[in-house]
């Protein structure tokens, strides 16, 4: 299957950014996109976590209801996006008009990746190894990493978003970070005129 932009990566930021994509599907400049996002989720770090600071968010929530009931939300809202699941990013190959990305299942091809995976050690995607560095504003004795990155731009076609970006590991943080990605793709597809996207009452 061949994508126009296609999220690796279906924690908070990921879902996020698929959300805030799925969004503008009524927009001209959207229009025969196609979008996906490889649901990995097994190492998110929100299957543990528990939300009481978070706004808008029931204090006591869950991070592993909100992985299951954003999926859901996604799917429910904008059925578009093609949500895959069980299947692991091996590799990341650049070609003549973006990226193969190879799971351990299938290929993909996509004109724009994102990746949105967590920022734990070791990095195990073959192809883009070369931008990962220690996090720059994590606990250095927590050994975690990041991709090199200007403000979520890696090189042309591909982006990263979330703590994997060289944010702190925070819910609205990584929420923020995948939803400043879609606005920065949408811009692109935009012919570079700048895009939000906003539902009203």
């Amino acid at each position: 299957m061949n994508f126009d932009a296609l999220i690796i990566g279906g924690g908070v930021a990921g879902m996020q950014c698929a959300l805030v994509l799925g969004s503008a599907k009524g927009k001209s400049f959207t229009e025969n996109k196609n979008i996906g996002i490889i649901m990995h989720q097994r190492a998110s770090h929100l299957q543990n976590a528990l939300f009481n600071n978070v706004l808008g968010l029931k204090p006591g929530t869950l991070g592993a209801d909100i992985l299951s009931e954003g999926k859901e939300q996604l799917s429910q809202l904008y059925p578009e996006i093609h949500q895959i699941e069980k299947e692991k990013v091996t590799t990341i190959i650049e070609n003549e008009s973006g990226f193969d990305i190879v799971t351990n299942k299938k290929m993909y091809k996509s004109k724009i990746v994102v990746i949105a995976l967590n920022y734990a050690a070791p990095f195990l995607i073959k192809g883009i190894d070369e931008y990962v560095i220690s996090h720059q504003r994590a606990n250095p004795a927590k050994n975690r990493i990041q991709l090199k990155n200007n403000n979520h731009f890696i090189k042309e076609g591909l982006y990263v978003c979330g703590t994997i970006a060289g944010y702190r590991s925070q819910f609205a943080i990584a929420a923020g970070s995948g939803a400043s990605v879609a606005t920065d793709v949408l811009t692109l597809w935009n012919n570079n005129n700048p895009v939000k996207v906003h539902d009203k009452v």
